[in-house]
């Protein structure tokens, strides 16, 4: 962060929870279809906004003649994905690589790495990226951990993973904390 250094960090107060990943992609009824038949996911609205040449620089920054339509889509049990895709004369088509600032992917767990990448081998457009990894003893932490990333059709860079193999796993957030999140947010409520 540029001259974060020079002052101090604040955490945001009244900070609950993660609501949803919001990712832009090329076609929305293609990854809309991808979503719902590859990964289980239900889509729950639609919207459109733009072009507006105040609103869409000042609160998206993007172009004045940006325009948007977007999908809220629920992926059970623990994620929401926002799909947008935009048009604009300045809109760019290449998404950045992993290696690039901006670089992301969207990781699933899943309870058979093997059989899941079976299912991707077959699904049209999907590349995936070399074969099933295990990590091994030079990552202690995570030894056994069996994973594999894969891209989508329109170029969405995934990870699918097994920890099930794992001896003792780092405290990544997973389906133990959910209840205990919302009991802590009920007795937050209550008081």
């Amino acid at each position: 962060m540029n001259g974060a250094n020079e002052g101090t960090l604040r955490r945001l107060p009244g900070l609950r929870h993660t609501d949803h990943v919001g990712l832009t992609v090329p076609n929305l009824e293609d990854a809309i279809r991808f979503f719902v038949e590859v990964l289980g996911a239900e889509e729950l609205y639609r919207s459109d906004r733009g072009p507006d040449e105040e609103f869409m620089p000042t609160n998206f920054d993007v172009p004045a003649d940006a325009r948007l339509t977007l999908a809220m889509l629920r992926l059970p049990p623990n994620l929401n994905i926002e799909l947008f895709e935009w048009s604009s004369a300045e809109r760019r088509e290449t998404p950045p690589r992993h290696c690039d600032a901006g670089g992301h992917h969207l990781c699933f767990v899943v309870d058979d790495v093997d059989e899941a990448l079976a299912v991707l081998q077959e699904t049209p457009g999907v590349r995936v990226l070399g074969e099933r990894k295990e990590v091994a003893g030079d990552s202690p932490r995570v030894a056994g951990n069996r994973w594999t990333y894969f891209i989508t059709p329109w170029g969405l860079l995934m990870e699918i993973v097994d920890r099930s193999r794992v001896a003792s796993p780092p405290r990544l957030v997973g389906p133990a904390d959910w209840t205990a999140t919302q009991d802590i947010f009920r007795k937050d409520n209550q008081q």
